[in-house]
């Protein structure tokens, strides 16, 4: 059995707004890893570098402009190694419903939950980021 995170919540801006800062390496690193590159379609390879330490990689797996995007993880650590997670959004009056999952945990184990906070705090600095331009200094947001 494997183990997920979902979380849905409105980003009060609009569906380009919100597609490009969840693909863009420059945007990416306004809210999540320290470095980043990738390009936003099927079989590209993301990296996602927080230190060099933890160097890791992802290959897009679906990808539609405005829409959807999802990642497979292929170089990070046990329990990232199998896991998919991604994007999926949907314009609403009030801005954009943000649709995240991470999907195909291993296990339950401190990582897991460790990662479940993790995300719940960068994703509310992609929505500081998209509606105040608020952004976190890298070494602060764990």
């Amino acid at each position: 059995m494997s183990h997920s995170i979902y979380f849905n919540f409105i980003i009060k801006s609009d569906k380009l707004s919100v597609y490009n800062a969840i693909t863009e390496p420059e945007q990416l690193e306004k809210w999540w890893p320290l470095k980043c590159s990738g390009i936003p379609k099927i079989d590209e390879t993301y990296n996602f570098n927080f230190t060099d330490e933890y160097n890791w990689y992802a290959k897009v797996v679906s990808c539609k402009q405005d829409d959807h995007i999802h990642y497979k993880m292929t170089k990070s650590d046990a329990d990232w190694d199998p896991t998919t997670f991604g994007f999926k959004l949907k314009e609403k009056e009030n801005g954009t419903c943000l649709n995240f999952f991470h999907v195909g945990w291993p296990e339950c184990n401190n990582h897991y939950k460790h990662s479940s906070f993790c995300w719940a705090m960068l994703l509310k600095g992609l929505k500081d980021y998209l509606e105040k331009g608020i952004v976190i200094p890298f070494e602060d947001r764990s």
